[in-house]
């Protein structure tokens, strides 16, 4: 108990004394609105770099969050701030949803609905509802839920498709970023309706929204999690052919506990008891295959071994909420220790001690990255996250202390 209640001082220090005040000094635009599009690693701004929708709308979630759950009057500014950028400039009020990107001025750049940014508008303005109540931002929530309905989903091989065109119209080869095959459907985009939709039925419990989760529970049970390796395909075709033998370690372990997570807000018990039985198997490989000798979790793999040996920030902060998370489920201390030494790694190389908030990752010597400090994918959210969901979690398994 006494290492849990370490751990769960150490991380709540790092993130109200890191990364929360990090964004809160050096990120946001209070000439313009909104956040900078791009803050290097020595804190030079990039003024006139494009704003992201998935950027803007992560760190209305993080702050959202960290004030539903610390309290107090600190993170309101940067809540409003979010959300009057998001739904001022991104907001499509020709077509509604909201664009990919904008440009510094906050006036449109890239017009495409991509699902993935759409599902992340809905889980930062339902968080702004639980944590603030604007009831703006859920109403503004649900209509991206119906729209997505309407447009993405597949109807006749489930699952939603990666993106569409400015007016909802079909837009096969879209790709997300310069990382990702121009696919029709992909794990990725599944893996967060997945959170945003759990979010949104925390605040708007509908019946059509829940029957609209537990299908993404399934398909990403029969589809994405593939039950010989234990590890989600990536990338498919319109029928959910695997189109690569990649694996991700970092989306495995974080989609171990989200799924838990979505079967517990359904409160479907035999969901959950098979949902946890799959997250286990899922952070087991995981521990197996994709982490080094200090704690780190590799970049990218195959079936025939790791392929990517430098460490991104986002797995270590994702690996350690999903080892807790499986020790929590099977009380295994193996997972425990992994969730320990995520930490231990992350302080040791991905912390940025000189600058603040967390570098971008290391390569395989442990040198850091010369990568943005915050842009249109590094934001507080996912380290953000881990702290809050560890220190969730070590209260209930301290009982409260």
């Amino acid at each position: 108990m006494d290492k849990l209640r370490h751990l769960r001082a150490e991380v709540f220090q790092e993130l109200t004394e890191n990364i929360l005040p990090f964004s809160m000094h050096f990120v946001v635009d209070r000439e313009r609105g909104g956040f900078y599009g791009r803050v290097a690693n020595d804190r030079t701004v990039q003024r006139e770099a494009p704003k992201g929708l998935v950027q803007h709308s992560r760190i209305l979630w993080t702050f959202a969050r960290a004030h539903r759950i610390l309290g107090g009057p600190d993170y309101l500014p940067v809540i409003s701030h979010a959300r009057n950028a998001l739904l001022k400039w991104f907001r499509d009020n020709g077509h509604d949803g909201f664009f990919w990107m904008v440009n510094y001025r906050g006036q449109p750049l890239q017009t495409d609905k991509f699902t993935y940014g759409q599902v992340f508008s809905i889980y930062g303005l339902a968080e702004d509802y639980l944590a603030s109540g604007n009831t703006e931002s859920l109403e503004r929530a649900i209509g991206i839920y119906h729209l997505l309905e309407k447009h993405c989903r597949d109807s006749e091989q489930g699952g939603y498709w990666e993106a569409r065109q400015r007016d909802w119209s079909a837009a096969p080869g879209r790709r997300v970023d310069e990382t990702n095959l121009p696919v029709v459907k992909g794990m990725n985009t599944h893996l967060h309706l997945l959170e945003a939709y759990t979010n949104l039925l925390r605040a708007w419990d509908d019946r059509g929204m829940r029957a609209s989760l537990e299908s993404i529970v399934y398909i990403m049970l029969s589809r994405i999690l593939n039950p010989d390796t234990c590890h989600l395909s990536l990338f498919f075709d319109q029928e959910w052919k695997s189109l690569s033998d990649s694996i991700s370690y970092g989306h495995d372990i974080e989609a171990s506990w989200l799924l838990v997570e979505a079967a517990e807000v359904l409160g479907d018990q035999g969901l959950l008891t098979q949902v946890r039985a799959a997250a286990l198997q899922m952070a087991h490989a995981t521990l197996e295959q994709g982490i080094d000798a200090n704690g780190g979790v590799f970049d990218e793999g195959s079936p025939s071994g790791v392929t990517r040996r430098g460490k991104t920030w986002w797995p270590q902060a994702e690996a350690m909420v999903g080892f807790l998370n499986a020790y929590q489920l099977s009380g295994d201390p193996h997972f425990l220790d992994a969730s320990l030494a995520s930490w231990r790694f992350i302080k040791k190389y991905i912390v940025d001690k000189d600058h603040g908030d967390w570098f971008w990752g290391v390569d395989e010597t442990g040198r850091p990255c010369d990568r943005e400090k915050a842009g249109p994918w590094k934001t507080p959210y996912h380290n953000g996250r881990a702290c809050l969901e560890v220190m969730q979690r070590i209260k209930k398994l301290t009982g409260g202390t």
